[in-house]
């Protein structure tokens, strides 16, 4: 077992959800033991049934030697799930309310010495902090769906955090597989979210004004630019365009077409008429293809990309 994983040998998820089921699975195929708490009706049958779904791309791309889905509890309450941990992982609902007071809960019952990491995809951690008694072990840690499969996860430090605590988690979740990204500066959204938001406001826009249909929008992505940024990211894929002289040409080239009126910045209004445009758009291309399908098309695809981008880049800036 990895040396710096060993420092943690129990963590805890509360709120079980998407992210938080998510959660659970890296962290058992990891082999640490997990607590979990959500009072919601029927969360235990859901995380089983999360783990069914997901184990079988886990197993193709690797467990670790102590990896055993019998090494995850279920408790009645955040007091018993939180208060041996040795870093908890909070996953409720996108409410700045419920969110603070889910974390005050956990900050009373959770050792001293244990970190908190909050899967926030938006809210920044020094409004988190506020109202907590030990606020400094307090850190943003949004990771992405499929959390047992994409390696990234953002880590922000609010005005109060500990900077051996941005230093520990940086360890800890690299020791579980990912590939930590420490966000300079806190702000609504973070990095990756308002990068993907620009886009989605850009799609609806020209799903509204009747330019494509969703599939055609998936189409742009699937068979033009996200195959490149799946390799290189949209800066050193315009630094490619520039030719021989890279960015510089680029910048002198295309760089006075960043004027134009080609992109929308605010998002549509999201009318009935708009959404009966996406959720048909969608149905249409899933075709008859279930949910359930399409996961498990998308974690084998993403289990293969992840192998081909690693052996072009094994070393990363989010890894370093």
């Amino acid at each position: 077992m990895n040396e710096h994983i060993q420092q943690f040998k129990k963590v805890a998820v509360v709120g079980t959800g998407v992210i938080g089921n998510g959660w659970i699975v890296r962290f058992l195929a990891e082999g640490l033991d997990v607590v979990a708490f959500d009072p919601a009706e029927g969360a235990q049958e859901r995380t089983q049934k999360a783990l069914d779904q997901a184990w079988p791309s886990l197993e193709k791309m690797g467990l670790a030697k102590d990896a055993n889905r019998n090494r995850l509890t279920f408790v009645p309450t955040i007091e018993e799930a939180v208060c041996d941990a040795d870093l908890i992982q909070e996953n409720v609902p996108e409410r700045e309310d419920l969110k603070k007071s889910v974390l005050a809960n956990i900050d009373t019952y959770a050792k001293k010495d244990a970190i908190i990491g909050s899967s926030t995809s938006g809210i920044m951690p020094s409004v988190l902090q506020a109202g907590l008694n030990y606020p400094e072990r307090l850190i943003v840690a949004h990771p992405f769906n499929p959390v047992y499969i994409l390696p990234l996860v953002e880590l922000v430090a609010g005005n109060k955090t500990d900077a051996n605590v941005v230093g520990r988690a940086k360890k800890f979740y690299a020791s579980v597989g990912m590939k930590p990204l420490i966000i300079q500066k806190e702000i609504e959204g973070h990095l990756a979210d308002r990068l993907m938001e620009a886009l989605w406001r850009e799609a609806l826009h020209l799903v509204n004004d009747g330019v494509a249909s969703t599939e055609e929008v998936d189409a742009a992505i699937v068979y033009g630019a996200g195959l490149r940024w799946a390799q290189m990211g949209p800066f050193l894929t315009f630094h490619l365009a520039g030719g021989e002289k890279g960015m510089r040409h680029m910048l002198e080239q295309f760089g006075p077409a960043l004027k134009l009126p080609w992109t929308k910045l605010e998002a549509p209004e999201l009318t009935d008429e708009l959404k009966e445009k996406v959720i048909t758009g969608c149905e249409n291309h899933a075709n008859d293809t279930t949910i359930a399908e399409l996961e498990n098309k998308r974690n084998a695809f993403l289990v293969e990309l992840l192998d081909l981008v690693e052996s072009y880049w094994p070393e990363t800036t989010a890894a370093k």
